[in-house]
């Protein structure tokens, strides 16, 4: 395909012309599936070709944790979630992680949100004498679901030290439904000492050429929103928490984290709702869609549900 034609289809995906005109010379731009894999779906996979990365995407956001074997590859690595920005109402991510150049636009979308050792968009850990204390990354998952209205899996969290004072542990279900832009998660936290734990959960900060970002609280209904400050050509995210209100201790920042904290009991399941979305993908175009957005959402705080 000539740079003229490919420029040509970058540009009627709505990409900025800076993109379009930075990626026109790419010759590996993801070809399109064929009509049955161009159907929205939710899926999940397990990406054993990277590190044991788990993928899971619906037709409006697409997301990523790690396995064992990235901390001994590429450290520093953690439990955080990653963001991935997505063009296409079908999945993309595999495809977009098999050109082995997934920071690339090949034309559905883009892996460019940075986790590092932050908590990325709704990683957590206990927040303990002013610090926050995470796990490392997953240790075994289960496959529940596999689309297509939607994914579902759980992993677990080997134990880690909360200081000197307790260790903890943690079992958490996902489920990310077609149509949304928020995955549920349901966490257990285990601990070897009884008592109650503060649980933070995090949003990374990020610092851009465009600024450091919007972060708004509206802890009535138990909700925190951040709109980050554009990256050029690759442009902004927006991450958003929902948790139960009754549960909130109070919001917090560390180096790294926006944190929303709340008061859990170990052994007990709670509910939490991460979401995500790009200013260059189909549905998010700006902070004030993004806030109107998060605050029109009905979240289910009940685990058994």
């Amino acid at each position: 395909m000539t740079k003229t034609l490919v420029l040509a289809a970058v540009l009627s995906l709505g990409v900025s012309a800076a993109i379009a005109q930075e990626h026109a010379g790419v010759s590996a731009t993801l070809e399109k599936p064929d009509a049955e894999g161009q159907k929205p779906r939710a899926t999940v996979s397990l990406a054993p070709y990277r590190f044991n990365d788990i993928l899971w995407e619906n037709d409006r956001t697409a997301h990523r944790i790690y396995g064992k074997a990235l901390e001994a590859n590429e450290p520093p690595s953690s439990s955080g979630i990653d963001a991935w920005g997505k063009q296409v109402r079908w999945p993309f991510m595999e495809r977009q992680l098999k050109t082995g150049d997934q920071h690339r636009y090949h034309g559905e979308g883009l892996d460019f949100y940075d986790v590092g050792t932050a908590r990325g968009a709704g990683g957590l850990g206990i927040w303990y004498d002013n610090k926050l204390w995470t796990s490392r990354n997953w240790t075994s998952w289960k496959l529940i679901k596999n689309g297509p209205d939607v994914a579902k899996f759980s992993v677990d969290y080997a134990p880690w030290p909360v200081d000197v004072n307790r260790k903890v542990w943690e079992t958490r279900a996902f489920a990310l439904p077609l149509g949304t832009n928020f995955t549920r998660m349901v966490s257990t936290i285990r601990s070897d000492k009884p008592g109650p734990l503060i649980v933070g959960i995090g949003i990374s900060k990020h610092k851009h050429p465009g600024g450091p970002g919007v972060f708004r609280k509206d802890l009535a209904p138990g909700r925190v929103t951040y709109w980050e400050g554009a990256e050029p050509e690759k442009g902004s995210m927006g991450v958003a928490l929902m948790v139960d209100p009754k549960s909130v201790v109070d919001v917090r920042s560390d180096f790294d984290n926006y944190l929303v904290l709340v008061k859990v009991m170990p052994g007990q399941p709670f509910v939490y709702y991460m979401g995500a979305a790009w200013d260059k993908g189909l549905d998010i175009h700006s902070q004030a869609e993004w806030d109107a957005y998060v605050a029109a959402q009905k979240p289910d705080f009940d685990p058994k549900h």
